[in-house]
Order: C-alpha cells, then sequence, then structure tokens
C-alpha cells in the first residue's frame, strides 16, 4: 500500500534527476567554466597542488560523513511511530533513492543520533 501523497508530491513522485548540490563557497566565475575546480587547474607546483587537492578531498569527505548523518535523522524521524504521518522504511527509500534494506539501516542509525528524549538534557 502506497502512502498517502499531497498534490505536491504526486508531482514529485514522478522520477527526477538529482542534480548535485552547489558548492556555494566555490567563486561563480569558475564554475561557469567546466575545467575550473576550485582554482586547482591554475596551480603549477605539484607539491601545492597534491596539498590543496588532498584538503579539497577531505573537506568533502566531512561534509558528505554530516550530510549522511542529517539523512539518518531525517530517515529517524519521518519513521517515528509516534508520528501520524510516519512514513514506511520502503517510503523513505523511494525518497533517498535507497534500498529498503538500506533505508531500515538508515533509520536505525539516525535514531542512535537523535537524543533520547526519556533522557534529561545535559
Amino acid at each position: 500500500m502506497s502512502e498517502p501523497q499531497s498534490a505536491g508530491e504526486a508531482r514529485e513522485a514522478a522520477p527526477r534527476r538529482m542534480k548535485p548540490a552547489p558548492l556555494l563557497f566555490e567563486p561563480p566565475e569558475t564554475v561557469a567554466e567546466a575545467e575550473h575546480f576550485f582554482d586547482l587547474e591554475s596551480i603549477e607546483d605539484p607539491r601545492e597542488l597534491l596539498s590543496r587537492a588532498t584538503e579539497l578531498t577531505l573537506a568533502f569527505r566531512a561534509a558528505a560523513d554530516r550530510a549522511t548523518e542529517f539523512q539518518a535523522m531525517a530517515a529517524a524521524l519521518l519513521a517515528d511511530p509516534k508520528r501520524f504521518d510516519r512514513l514506511s522504511a520502503s517510503a523513505i527509500g523511494e525518497r533517498a533513492d535507497w534500498t529498503e534494506d538500506y533505508a531500515k539501516k538508515m533509520i536505525e542509525f539516525g535514531r542512535s543520533l537523535l537524543p533520547d528524549p526519556t533522557q534529561p538534557p545535559t
């Protein structure tokens, strides 16, 4: 059984292409030209290029890890049995382009990240 949808959600249910999130801190003039990436192409010293590219790689990994944590927390909140409009793992998986099994794992991971409402704040 599918989840109830509003008219806006029904329109969004059609397959859509996911666009990468814009990198807000990249200079706009470099975004217009495909060969530019954080001005790395202008670095001539290989040591400096390796250092800067490594910095970017680590920053992107950290950002991806943090975004994954937020995805998991959102999945856990959407699957919360106390919500009258909770979603099934299958429905969450469809929204995030995950398999149902992966959605279940993300829901559990998200629950581990959310504060326990039965514990007093520290």
